[in-house]
C-alpha cells in the first residue's frame, strides 16, 4: 500500500515537472505544495462565504424599501385583494345610484368575508371593532378633486377608461399612494388623446 502511494506521488511530481522544461524536481514539489495550499485556502474561503450568506440570509424588513403613501387607520393591501385574489375593483367600490361616484365600503361590508378569513390578523381585528359600532373608517384620501370640478366615473368607464389610468397599478400596491398628477393639464391631454370634448362645461359646473 505504501509503495503504491509513493509511486503515485512520484508520477504526479514527474507530470508537474514535465509541464515546464526549465523546472527542477524541487520546483515541482514546491508548485504542488503551493497549489494544494491555494486549493485548500479557496475551499475554506468559499465555505466561509457560504456560511456568512446563510447567517445573514435575506435583508431584514428594516433594510427593505419603506412603503410609500399615507398610513391608513386600517391596513389594507390592494396587492392581496385585487392582485393575488383577483377581486375586481367594482366588487368593493360599487357605483353610486347616479353612477357619478364610486363608494368606499363600510367595515360591515368587509366583515362579510373577514368573519371567517384572517380573523387573527391585527388589521382585521381592528376592522371588526369599526364594524361592531358601524363607525365610518377615517381613511386618508389620496385623490380629491376640487369642488368646482365634475368627474363622472360612470361616463369614463363607459368610454373605456380603466381604474389604472388614474389610480396607477393598484393591484401591485401594498399601500396606495398618489402615482399620477390629476390636474387640469393631465385631464385635457387625456381628452385630446381620446378625442373627447375639451369644452369648459365638460368638467366645470359653470351654472353654479
Amino acid at each position: 500500500m505504501m509503495k503504491s502511494c509513493r509511486l503515485l506521488s512520484l508520477l504526479v511530481l514527474f507530470a508537474l515537472w514535465t509541464l515546464s522544461p526549465s523546472s527542477t524536481p524541487a520546483d515541482a514539489v514546491a508548485f504542488a505544495q503551493t497549489s494544494a495550499g491555494t486549493s485548500i485556502s479557496s475551499t475554506q474561503n468559499r465555505a466561509a462565504s457560504s456560511s456568512n450568506t446563510t447567517e445573514q440570509g435575506t435583508p431584514s424588513s428594516s433594510q427593505a424599501e419603506p412603503l410609500r403613501g399615507p398610513v391608513q387607520p386600517v391596513p389594507f393591501s390592494h396587492k392581496d385583494h385585487a392582485g393575488t385574489l383577483k377581486m375586481a375593483c367594482e366588487y368593493c367600490h360599487t357605483l353610486s345610484r347616479s353612477g357619478e361616484t364610486l363608494s368606499i365600503p363600510r367595515a360591515s361590508f368587509c366583515m362579510q368575508c373577514h368573519q371567517t378569513i384572517a380573523t387573527d390578523n391585527a388589521g382585521v381585528q381592528k376592522l371588526a371593532e369599526y364594524a361592531k359600532t358601524d363607525r365610518t373608517i377615517p381613511w386618508v384620501r389620496i385623490y380629491e378633486l376640487p369642488s368646482f370640478v365634475s368627474f363622472s366615473h360612470k361616463v369614463h368607464l363607459q368610454h373605456g377608461a380603466t381604474c389604472e389610468e388614474c389610480h396607477g397599478a393598484v393591484a401591485q400596491r401594498t399601500r396606495l399612494y398618489k402615482e399620477f398628477d390629476i390636474s387640469m393639464a393631465t385631464c385635457v391631454n387625456c381628452h385630446r388623446a381620446r378625442q373627447a370634448s375639451t369644452e369648459c362645461s365638460t368638467c366645470h359646473m359653470l351654472e353654479q
